[in-house]
C-alpha cells in the first residue's frame, strides 16, 4: 500500500503536529529484558500451554513482546495492571525476551502453535507471519472498535497486508539526527543537513587520543536502516516510493552509481570517524556512546528522546532532520510495531479485548508519552507534548514533503524479514576489508533480483 509526498503530508500532518516518530528500522531496540517473563528458544519450544477455561473468568493471556527493553516493558507492566483491574478476573502474562532474540523466539512458538494469545508484529515481519498463517485478520473485531475511527492511516496501512489490518501499531517512529550541540558550538560547525557535511563535521570532531568521535556508528542488528536509508537518499527521485528495494526502472536500488557512491561513504563514516568496535555495535551501545560523550551524532528513531533527556543536561544536544543526498532529497519512512493475535490463539476474543484497550486513545497516547513516540489517534494532535524541542524536528520534516520522500518498505517479498540479518553480515565483511563495496552490492543486487523473481513466479 503506497504513499505518495502529497499523501504523506495528508495523512501524517495532524500525526506529527502532536508527535514524534520513526523506522526504518523501527526502526530497532538492542536493549535487554527486565521484566516481564524471559524466555530462551530452547524453553520456547518446550514450555507447555497453561490449563485454562472457555469461560472468561478462569482465563490467562499470555502476550509476547518484541521490542524488549527495561523502560518499555515497565510501561506494558502497568498498562496490563490497569486492564487486569478493569477486566477481573482476566489475566496477563508478559512474555519479554531479550531484542536479540525476541524475533526468533516469537516465530519459533508460533510456528509450533505453543500457547500465544498476544503478539507484538513488526512492520518487517508482517507479510512473512500472513504468508505463513501465522496471525489473524483483525478487521472483524476494528469495525465495532468505539476507537477505530480516530486511528491515523499511516498505522493502519503499515499494518496491513493485501488489504487486511493484522496488526494495530503501538506507536510509530521517525528517525532524526541528534547531535552534540555543546560540540559543534565549541568548534564552529554548522549542524549538519546533508550526508556529505555530517562525514565532514564527524571527521573534524574525532579525536582518537580522546576517545572521541563524530559518530555513533552502528554495525550490527539493525545496522540496514542506516546504509539502506543512505543508498536510498542518494538515489533520490529515481526511487519506487511504493517498493522501497527497487527503482522507477525496475532495477533494484543497489545496482546503481549513486549506491557505490553512498555506501563508500558509509564506510569512509565507519572508518574515519566512528570507533573501531563499532562494526560491533548495537542500538544499546550506540546510544550509551552518545550519552556517555564519546561520540557527537547519532541517528535514531525518536523513541530514543526519553533516554536522551533523562542521560544528558539540557543544552548539550539538539536534534535536526534527516540528511539529505546530492540531489537534495531525503528518503524516509515510517516504521512501527504492535499487537496481532496467533491464528492458533484459543482465546482470540479475550486478546482482541486486551489489543482494544492498549490501542485505545487514552493508553495509545499516554503509552506514546512515556516511551517517546507517535500515538496512532488523531485525537493527541492538540497535545503540547508534541509540539516542542525534539519533536518539532519531525513536523518539519513531514511539512516539507518535496524534499522529504516517503516510502513504503519491502514488507510484501518473502526474504524481507532476513533482509536485515543478510545485509549485517555482509555489511560487516565488508568494513573488516573481507569484501570490496562493489563486491557488497553485486550481492545484494542479486538477492533483490531474486526477491523479485520470487514474487513475479518465474
Amino acid at each position: 500500500m503506497g504513499i505518495t509526498a502529497r499523501g504523506r503530508l495528508q495523512l501524517l500532518h495532524g500525526l506529527l503536529v502532536a508527535t514524534t516518530v520513526m523506522a526504518t528500522g523501527c526502526s530497532a531496540k538492542d536493549a535487554n529484558s527486565t521484566g516481564g517473563t524471559q524466555v530462551t528458544d530452547a524453553q520456547a519450544t518446550s514450555r507447555e500451554e497453561e490449563n485454562s477455561t472457555s469461560a472468561e473468568g478462569d482465563l490467562k493471556l499470555r502476550m509476547m513482546e518484541s521490542l524488549t527493553n527495561p523502560q518499555r516493558t515497565e510501561i506494558l507492566k502497568s498498562l496490563i495492571a490497569q486492564f487486569e483491574q478493569e477486566n477481573k478476573p482476566i489475566q496477563v502474562e508478559l512474555i519479554s525476551p531479550p531484542f536479540d532474540q525476541a524475533d526468533e523466539t516469537i516465530e519459533t512458538m508460533l510456528s509450533t502453535k505453543q500457547d500465544l494469545d498476544v503478539v507484538e508484529v513488526r512492520e518487517i515481519n508482517v507479510a512473512d507471519y500472513v504468508n505463513k498463517q501465522y496471525i489473524e485478520p483483525l478487521d472483524a473485531y476494528t469495525a465495532s472498535w468505539q476507537d477505530y475511527s480516530t486511528v491515523q492511516q499511516i498505522p493502519l496501512s503499515v499494518g496491513s497486508v493485501n488489504g487486511k489490518l493484522y496488526f494495530l501499531a503501538n506507536g510509530l517512529y521517525e528517525r532524526q539526527l541528534y547531535y552534540r550541540k555543546d560540540w559543534f558550538d565549541q568548534a564552529n560547525i554548522v549542524p549538519p543537513s546533508t550526508w556529505g557535511e555530517i562525514y565532514d563535521a564527524a571527521v573534524k570532531l574525532t579525536d582518537r587520543a580522546r576517545n572521541q568521535y563524530g559518530f555513533s556508528f552502528r554495525g550490527a542488528k539493525g545496522a540496514n536502516g542506516v546504509f539502506d536509508g543512505m543508498i536510498r537518499t542518494y538515489n533520490g527521485t529515481a526511487m519506487n516510493l511504493t517498493d522501497g528495494a527497487f527503482l522507477n526502472s525496475g532495477s533494484t536500488i543497489y545496482s546503481t552509481p549513486a549506491a557505490d557512491e553512498a555506501l563508500t561513504l558509509y564506510k569512509k563514516l565507519y572508518e574515519n570517524a566512528s570507533p573501531k568496535e563499532s562494526v560491533y555495535w548495537g542500538f544499546d551501545e550506540q546510544v550509551k556512546a552518545f550519552t556517555s560523550g564519546q561520540t557527537a551524532m547519532l541517528l535514531q528513531d525518536s523513541d530514543v528522546i526519553q533516554t536522551l533527556q533523562t542521560q544528558m543536561k539540557p543544552g548539550t544536544w539538539a536534534a535536526v532532520p534527516m540528511p539529505k543526498g546530492p540531489s537534495g532529497k531525503s528518503l524516509i519512512t515510517v516504521g512501527a510495531a504492535g499487537w496481532g493475535i496467533p491464528s492458533a490463539s484459543p482465546h482470540k476474543d479475550a486478546a482482541w479485548k486486551l489489543i482494544a484497550f492498549l490501542s485505545s486513545s487514552d493508553q495509545n497516547t499516554a503509552f506514546s508519552k512515556q516511551y517517546g513516540l507517535v500515538p496512532i489517534h488523531t485525537t493527541a494532535a492538540t497535545d503540547p507534548f508534541f509540539m516542542t524541542g525534539p519533536y518539532k524536528t519531525l513536523l518539519d520534516m513531514t511539512n516539507d514533503p518535496d524534499t522529504y520522500l516517503y516510502y513504503q518498505t519491502p514488507i510484501k517479498y518473502p526474504g524481507n524479514n532476513e533482509w536485515s540479518k543478510v545485509s549485517t553480515t555482509t555489511e560487516q565483511e565488508m568494513l573488516l576489508g573481507k569484501a570490496t563495496v562493489q563486491e557488497t552490492l553485486v550481492k545484494w543486487d542479486a538477492y533483490w533480483k531474486e526477491q523479485q523473481r520470487l514474487m513475479l513466479g518465474k
